[in-house]
């Protein structure tokens, strides 16, 4: 009798096969597969670091404003129809009071001719760009900043040559704290400077300032008593209602005069004009991924030229087309995770560290890190793909003839 001999049955790889035999190439040739990677790596960790640092921003920011209110409006001159500054009445800060919802109201006036210097010795061209104003005595509360070295202005040195500078001014004059007797050259006379400010995020005007009492402003520098800029503060429920008054309250015979603003408005808005600059920045980050995809096509590529023996051996002792086919897929779709984790982990330290730099809330979107790894995945498969298949089709006979 003659005996017959049953084909061996194709058995499917088992996933612990799987991965020994994803990772044969990884592990033999170390440095080339983390160079193969690194393409990966440095597109997956420009998403991460972009979206996150982003995010984080806009959140900062965010909070910043939520914590500065959101229900300060300015109330400022506008332009005459011949495009003249136009004038807000002396009543103005006094009648806007008088809206419901309003709590708080405070006025700058700025004076016309008058310019800061540190000494009378500076060329009268070199302004600094610095503003002169006359502020009243409770405006740092609603513009939401205080006195980082010295006082504000008081009823008593309101009426006197004393000035107050803004952070900017004070940088730009050269001066980071207050000593008795310390003074500054303004519109042709000395004043004396009793504070500095810190920066006030919602009225960037008044950085630039040199301010003064509106008493003194009258008697030492000319000032004619008009306000420029009302700052006022209103109800949180009541600021379109406000704001849809305050021109006609303000100047009744020329509201059209009259310029209304929400400094908060405007950081939401840069807060936007920043996320519209991801797009670029997600842009390289796309063309890094398709760098570290070629890479990584070419590696398999050499790859499957250099193990001939390897696939001719295994089909030898039974492995099928398929079986080599998903060996070399699987090492390609191991070597894109392995580039886009390291790419997240450089992505989201990144982040952390420069968020924290900006005492930011560190915030990385869950699409940014599930994105990076599933686009590397991605890429990782479709650049083994033809490498694999190239490997599937070479005949145990030819692969091992060409040893």
């Amino acid at each position: 009798m003659t005996a017959v001999i049953a084909p061996r049955a194709r058995k499917r790889l088992q996933l612990s096969d799987l991965i020994r035999l994803s990772t044969v190439g990884l592990r033999t040739r170390k440095l080339r597969a983390g160079l193969s990677a690194l393409g990966i790596a440095i597109g997956v960790a420009a998403i991460v670091a972009v979206l996150g640092l982003s995010a984080s921003s806009q959140a900062g920011l965010l909070n910043e404003i939520d914590q500065l209110g959101t229900n300060l409006l300015t109330v400022g001159n506008g332009q005459t129809l011949t495009g003249a500054p136009a004038e807000l009445p002396i009543t103005a800060p006094a009648m806007i009071g008088r809206i419901s919802g309003v709590q708080r109201v405070q006025a700058t006036g700025a004076i016309g001719g008058a310019n800061a210097y540190r000494n009378p010795y500076v060329a009268s061209v070199d302004t600094n760009a610095l503003t002169v104003q006359a502020a009243s005595l409770n405006l740092l509360p609603v513009v939401a900043t205080s006195v980082v070295r010295g006082h504000y202005l008081n009823a008593a040195t309101a009426k006197e040559p004393v000035a107050v500078l803004g952070a900017a001014a004070a940088q730009r004059l050269g001066i980071d704290r207050v000593y008795p007797g310390e003074r500054i050259w303004v519109g042709g006379q000395w004043l004396y400077v009793t504070g500095i400010l810190r920066p006030a995020v919602l009225a960037s005007a008044i950085d630039s300032s040199v301010l003064v009492g509106f008493p003194a402003a009258e008697k030492y520098l000319g000032f004619d008593g008009h306000p420029s800029t009302v700052y006022l503060r209103t109800q949180n429920d009541q600021v379109t209602a406000v704001d849809s008054v305050l021109a006609a309250t303000a100047n009744p015979e020329n509201p059209d005069q009259v310029s209304v603003s929400q400094p908060s408005s405007a950081l939401v808005a840069q807060a936007d004009a920043k996320s519209a600059l991801n797009g670029l920045f997600l842009g390289l980050g796309a063309v890094a991924l398709l760098v570290g995809a070629v890479g990584v096509a070419n590696i398999m590529i050499i790859s499957v030229l250099e193990r001939r023996s390897e696939i001719g051996l295994r089909r030898a002792l039974g492995a099928t087309r398929s079986h080599i086919r998903t060996q070399f897929l699987s090492e390609a779709v191991v070597l894109g995770a392995l580039g886009g984790a390291v790419g997240v982990a450089v992505g989201a330290a990144s982040t952390t560290v420069y968020a924290q730099a900006k005492h930011w809330t560190v915030v990385i979107p869950t699409e940014a890190w599930v994105g990076g790894i599933a686009a590397s995945l991605f890429i990782g498969a479709v650049a083994g793909l033809l490498p694999a298949v190239r490997a599937a089709r070479l005949s145990p006979t030819r692969a091992l003839w060409s040893v």
